[in-house]
């Protein structure tokens, strides 16, 4: 079950900000294989000031349209299938919304079953 957080810097439109977590969600679904309806995305907007991420680091040039994005998931937990939602997303990003590949950073958190509570308080087994 993968749940997403999206960070940028605050100014886009609501229209760009659910095409970027629609493309991450098909990138979830179709590419790291969570089940359909596993839709749990958290967009955050931040001033410039509170984004906090170096412009150049590893040989990138990141603009103000920088992007986060950290999946934590129990699915899809192997280099093909990382590498593939990587590149899945940056594609997307690219080709839909004209977001550079330098402006995107993606992080992957994998966690087990027991780690999930989805309501009243009982664990997912």
């Amino acid at each position: 079950m993968p749940f997403a957080r999206i960070d940028l810097i605050q100014g886009k439109t609501p229209e760009y900000r659910a095409a970027v977590a629609d493309i991450v969600y098909k990138g979830i679904v179709d590419v790291l294989k969570a089940p359909d309806g596993d839709r749990f995305i958290v967009i955050s907007e931040h001033t410039p000031d509170n984004l906090i991420y170096d412009p150049n680091f590893l040989g990138w040039s990141r603009s103000a349209d920088f992007l986060l994005i950290q999946v934590t998931s129990t699915v899809g937990n192997n280099k093909e299938s990382k590498l593939a939602f990587f590149r899945y997303i940056a594609d997307q990003l690219k080709e839909k919304l004209s977001v550079r590949p330098d402006d995107i950073m993606i992080n992957m958190v994998y966690v087990d079953r027991s780690d999930w509570s989805f309501g009243n308080g009982e664990p997912w087994n």
